[in-house]
């Protein structure tokens, strides 16, 4: 899947007021005219052409990756835990990608972002953990990360050590804090770039600074 995800995103690079993507799945969740619908399908077909000639990939996979989503096209939210400890930054190291991140992943459908950041901070780390404030609110592609199939939003928050104990997943294969100085070099930028850290070790430093956005 993170094969087919990499050759979609291909998509994006054509900029942000250009996607066939969305536009069809937009188009087929309001039409009732078959042959709009007809026109909307062959869209993502040639969307997937597009891709799949941009990258040398299969086209199958990445018609299936487009496809596979109806109803009117919405960004989806990525959620992350910012968790200090005596001044450190909790970071795990990402068995897909092999770089650090912040622990994180999907809000599910029927979790509150709350609730799904302090799972995700749980199954990733081993620490249980209380979210307290939203420190930032991000759009992924205003940020400058790679390009990414899907248009995604990122909520960072801040949550507090309640109980656990550093523990690794199935999806990670480190757990460790880090001085704002020691932040290791090979991060995941897809999920958490070097700017944003530097920013959340400002607003540790200043608790009394407003929810960045954007």
């Amino acid at each position: 899947m993170k094969q087919f995800v990499l050759l979609a995103s291909s998509i994006r690079f054509y900029g942000r007021h250009f996607k066939p993507v969305d536009l069809a799945q937009n188009g087929l969740a309001y039409t009732k005219d078959p042959f709009d619908a007809e026109r909307f399908h062959r869209l993502q077909a040639l969307a997937a052409e597009m891709a799949a000639a941009h990258t040398n990939a299969p086209f199958e996979p990445i018609h299936n990756l487009f496809v596979e989503n109806i109803g009117h096209a919405t960004p989806k939210m990525d959620v992350r835990g910012v968790v200090f400890r005596s001044g450190k930054l909790l970071l795990v190291r990402e068995k897909s990608d092999g770089g650090w991140t912040l622990p994180g992943g999907w809000v599910e459908v029927g979790e509150t972002p709350s609730e799904a950041v302090e799972k995700e901070v749980w199954e990733e780390s081993g620490f249980r953990t209380t979210a307290t404030k939203l420190l930032a609110f991000y759009d992924r592609d205003k940020q400058g990360h790679p390009p990414h199939a899907y248009h995604i939003y990122k909520a960072l928050f801040l949550c507090e050590i309640v109980g656990g104990a550093a523990q690794t997943s199935s999806e990670t294969t480190e757990v460790a804090f880090f001085e704002r100085k020691q932040i290791p070099s090979d991060l995941s930028f897809s999920r958490i770039l070097p700017k944003q850290i530097e920013r959340l070790f400002d607003q540790l430093a200043h608790p009394e600074w407003p929810t960045d956005f954007d």
